[in-house]
């Protein structure tokens, strides 16, 4: 009995907080996002050293608990869709309330510079360090508009281009990035059970 008591206290829990971005909007169903969402929540609740929080942008939430949620969690999982090259905008406005509820409230206590020295060390005094997020977007551009010569992006890669904003957001929280997936041309010619194959595997192979 004492060898199984030290064999549990071996096991490191450790806290997911999985946010679904996507919310109700003309004619966007969020199908994709939400299967993601359900196979991050069963990959994680299936395993006995994980503990999971689910906050869902589609339906109303408390922002001082999200601020706890993110303080609580090692890991946040963001599944969001693109929608005209950001984020939907009741996630911006999640995260606008969110992250400044959490000034001087576990979040983040200043933009990290000193009078002495103004211009350098922005972005350095987030309260996540030792934490850590990963990003899936779904997408109807293709991979090609990434990739391909005299194509809008210009040959720049999604987290260089689009997403240079939301993971700057993360550094600035202290927070690492694990991953950031992209699955493309959801809309019209992804085969989306090949994708969510994909993300499964991620996770297989990450955790």
């Amino acid at each position: 009995m004492l060898y199984f008591c030290r064999k549990l206290e071996q096991i490191q829990m450790e806290n997911i907080l999985i946010i679904n971005g996507w919310h109700s909007f003309s004619v966007a169903k969020g199908e994709f996002n939400k299967s993601l969402l359900t196979i991050s929540e069963s990959f994680f609740m299936d395993k006995n050293n994980y503990e999971v929080k689910v906050t869902k942008i589609n339906e109303d939430y408390e922002v001082e608990k999200e601020v706890l949620k993110f303080i609580w969690a090692d890991i946040i999982i963001y599944h969001t869709p693109i929608w005209w090259f950001s984020v939907p905008f009741r996630f911006k406005k999640y995260l606008d309330e969110v992250l400044t509820a959490g000034y001087r409230n576990g979040l983040w206590n200043s933009d990290g510079r000193s009078l002495e020295n103004p211009k350098i060390n922005y972005g350095t005094d987030g309260l996540l360090k030792g934490k850590s997020y990963i990003m899936t977007t779904s997408w109807n551009a293709p991979k090609e508009a990434f990739t391909l010569p005299n194509e809008l992006f210009n040959q720049m890669n999604v987290d260089n281009s689009v997403l240079s904003g939301f993971h700057a957001m993360n550094r600035y929280l202290g927070l690492s990035l694990i991953e950031s997936l992209q699955f493309h041309d959801v809309e019209k010619n992804a085969n989306i059970g090949e994708e969510l194959s994909r993300y499964k595997l991620f996770l297989e192979k990450s955790f």
